[in-house]
């Protein structure tokens, strides 16, 4: 079963406890799925839930799981749907807990979320503007900034951020779908820093091999050239501890010296061995 459709399956059961709330999450599933679609669909469980939530503010009796002529009337009337049935009344969203509802409701009808471990995109699909302007300021009543975007003739409010559509999922109340993008999330972060570090000692590692081959290229060009007994004797015994010690940093090539000297010596003593090697060439 996909994320997408595990988050929905979820959200199915989730029943307001509030008549006002049952009312805003219908709106959003009627208003973003359509009374046609719904008439017509075989997505059972989203016409379960819609006939539930009606019997429950309506009172239409159990058995009643199709939308006849005075069952459409009170609905229309009750959701203070507009003529075309796309769009509510802001009334219906005025507590924050009405427009948990309504999101909730709108991307049961017409949402998806991309695998986690894919990438991270949430979005609904609305019919028209003033269905994606409503959704995206119910969003944004909590702090979450929903985007929109033309697709094939439709506007798509979306999320691209993981802490998004984490709090996008709490809003519409999905606790276990929370958790395990949470999860997902940070087995995605711990590996992210994992590969920055390899990546970063692996640059390292690189570099400084890259010099010491510089390094001993250098002194071998000299001792070529002229001899590095002609040197003086401190470049002469940096040099040969650096023929010696291929492999090791400067912060620890300076203690095989007698007395020792720091990193900045030895790449001090280094520096003239490669002015030399330069005018050599």
């Amino acid at each position: 079963m996909s994320f997408s459709k595990k988050v929905k399956e979820e959200l199915f059961k989730v029943i307001p406890k509030s008549r006002h709330c049952m009312v805003a999450e219908l709106a959003g599933i009627i208003t973003l799925h359509g009374i046609d679609s719904l008439e017509h669909d075989s997505n059972d469980v989203l016409n379960r839930k819609v006939f539930t939530l009606l019997n429950k503010t309506l009172n239409i009796g159990k058995d009643v799981t199709a939308f006849n002529g005075d069952v459409l009337f009170e609905t229309r009337k009750m959701l203070k749907l507009s003529d075309d049935n796309t769009s509510v009344d802001d009334l219906v969203l005025q507590q924050p807990c009405c427009k948990r509802a309504f999101i909730r409701g709108a991307f049961l009808a017409a949402g998806s979320i991309t695998d986690p471990n894919k990438g991270y995109h949430f979005e609904i699909v609305c019919f028209n503007d003033k269905q994606a302007d409503l959704i995206i300021r119910a969003i944004s009543a909590f702090d979450v900034e929903a985007k929109q975007v033309e697709r094939n003739g439709k506007i798509v409010v979306y999320l691209k951020e993981g802490a998004q559509i984490v709090e996008a999922l709490r809003i519409m109340e999905a606790a276990h779908s929370v958790m395990e993008l949470e999860n997902i999330r940070i087995v995605k972060e711990v590996r992210g820093t994992i590969n920055r570090k390899v990546n970063c000692e692996t640059a390292n590692i690189s570099k400084t091999v890259s010099a010491a081959v510089r390094q001993i290229e250098d002194i071998k060009l000299i001792d070529e050239k002229l001899g590095l007994d002609t040197l003086p004797v401190q470049l002469q015994e940096i040099a040969q501890i650096r023929l010696d010690y291929p492999d090791t940093p400067l912060g620890d090539l300076g203690q095989y010296l007698d007395p020792p000297i720091g990193k900045s010596g030895v790449n001090h003593r280094l520096k003239k061995l490669a002015a030399i090697a330069r005018e050599l060439r």
